[in-house]
């Protein structure tokens, strides 16, 4: 399995896990309430302003997405589905799971074709155009 299909894999187990069904996930939510074998819980209200990325109205959520790819790939649920070992290996991966676990395949699969592109994506998942560009090339002819 390549290590874009590890990560795809247990972005789909999370989203399994916390039975989600439509955009937008609930990252700060997930943060906050982590299942068995994953992290410590959080107060993300104690985060200071400098981590948050606020070039785009959702940019803080993207930053947020980022933060939840940590704590997966060092939670106990994220090393026994290999999470850690991928991101490890290559640290550019980190924003692509981010990526992967606030716009689940699935969830953009599900849009009507028409409604698949960055503008709409953007609005629907509460991610900036930019990462709703790059979720569309990722995803390429998969969905």
């Amino acid at each position: 399995m390549s290590d874009l299909e590890t990560l795809e894999k247990a972005a789909n187990e999370l989203v399994a896990i916390y039975g989600l069904a439509s955009p937008p996930v609930p990252i700060e939510d997930i943060l906050q309430n982590p299942r068995a074998d994953m992290w410590k819980r959080m107060d993300i209200t104690q985060l200071s302003g400098t981590f948050l990325s606020i070039s785009h109205r959702y940019s803080p959520r993207m930053s947020l997405a980022r933060m939840l790819v940590r704590h997966v790939a060092h939670s106990q649920w994220g090393k026994a589905r290999g999470v850690l070992e991928v991101i490890e290996q290559n640290e550019d991966l980190v924003p692509v799971f981010a990526r992967m676990l606030i716009m689940p395949r699935s969830f953009v699969k599900g849009l009507p074709a028409d409604e698949r592109d960055a503008e709409t994506i953007s609005e629907r998942f509460q991610v900036p155009d930019d990462d709703a560009i790059a979720r569309l090339e990722e995803l390429g002819d998969s969905i």
